[in-house]
């Protein structure tokens, strides 16, 4: 591998598209001055961003696409309109031609996983790509999976998704046999759906080394870091993520109406602001940014599509650090050492 990570970023993705894409890669340059970026989009908008950002630009390259995936674009519309000369299917392109080492949008979810699928193809062993997110925690973080790239899972599926969390966990977390914990209704082990009773079952029977399944996990222990790998299939997971996000926002909205209420309460912040400042700081989705596409020969981050700079910031890190620890051959020996296979069924609906 190159000292430099090389990363393809589709400038055209998300709400902002240049405005934030470029500034948040310069912020990620100046924390990483060993990464180089492919800008693909619009020419004209991105070198007008470039032109205010000179260190970015002498690691940049751009190249040209005038077609963008909207937001509201279905997958099968997103595939017609733009395989091949899209933003989002030549940063991928890129990765597949080894012009890049990752690539990272903030673009249509679902456009991107079937463009990613259909583009990079899947490893041997997995059926369809995961999306992972990093999930702050009372004991730190944890590796959530999967949280929306699609719909239902089968018990092969979701044991396939502990294999790759595992394997994420180990390169986030430098541990050597990270917690993996299947989220169910309860933790008793009646509990739940039939295809996480089973997923539990086959976990346990094959003893995956590197892998330390503790069983079922509540919603409730998400948040507490019950385990270092929290699996469940895209429909639970994206809904979990989606209420956290809400929950921490609301609690943010509460305690900044309460604070300017009252005299009493402006003297309390002010006694109390850096415990404030570091209470806003951990509950800031910014910092966690940055989704994995796991199951994939090649590395794909998906940024949230309203994320500002430092957020965005935040997925190219996150795309850096996959590749700086050799993600995609962690998991190929997950699945494969030792003589473990998981040959999955089909069966879930693409989201």
């Amino acid at each position: 591998m190159s000292n430099k990570v090389r990363i393809a970023l589709d400038a055209m993705g998300g709400d902002h598209g240049p405005s934030v894409v470029i500034p948040g890669a310069a912020r990620a340059l100046e924390r990483h001055p060993d990464t180089e970026f492919l800008f693909v989009g619009d020419q004209a908008m991105i070198e007008a961003e470039l032109a205010a950002l000179p260190a970015l630009q002498k690691v940049a390259r751009v190249i040209h696409s005038d077609v963008s995936i909207r937001m509201d674009d279905k997958p099968s519309q997103a595939l017609r309109r733009g395989r091949g000369r899209s933003s989002m299917w030549m940063a991928l392109e890129a990765v597949k031609k080894d012009e890049a080492d990752v690539a990272v949008s903030a673009g249509n979810t679902g456009a991107l996983m079937a463009m990613a699928r259909l583009c990079l193809r899947m490893l041997e062993g997995v059926d369809r790509p995961a999306l992972a997110a990093v999930w702050p925690t009372l004991r730190g973080e944890s590796v959530v999976l999967d949280v929306g790239a699609s719909i239902g899972a089968d018990a092969k599926h979701l044991a396939a998704l502990a294999v790759m969390g595992s394997a994420m966990a180990r390169v986030l977390f430098d541990l050597d046999r990270p917690t993996v914990g299947l989220l169910n209704i309860g933790v008793e082990e009646v509990k739940g759906v039939e295809e996480v009773r089973e997923a539990a079952d086959l976990l346990r029977t094959l003893d995956i080394p590197h892998l330390n399944f503790i069983g079922f996990v509540e919603g409730d222990g998400i948040g507490k870091g019950a385990a270092d790998v929290i699996v469940t299939e895209g429909f639970a997971g994206n809904i979990a993520l989606k209420t956290a996000e809400g929950t921490a926002r609301q609690i943010g909205e509460y305690l900044r109406m309460e604070l300017g209420r009252s005299l009493s309460s402006r003297l309390g912040y002010l006694f109390a602001r850096k415990a404030f400042r570091a209470l806003k700081d951990k509950m800031d989705p910014r910092k966690v940014n940055g989704g994995v596409f796991l199951g994939l020969k090649g590395v794909v981050i998906k940024s949230h599509g309203g994320t500002d700079a430092e957020g965005f910031a935040a997925a190219v890190e996150v795309g850096y650090d996959m590749i700086r620890y050799d993600l995609i051959t962690k998991i190929n020996q997950a699945f494969h050492r030792d003589g473990i296979a998981l040959p999955l069924s089909p069966g879930a609906q693409e989201a």
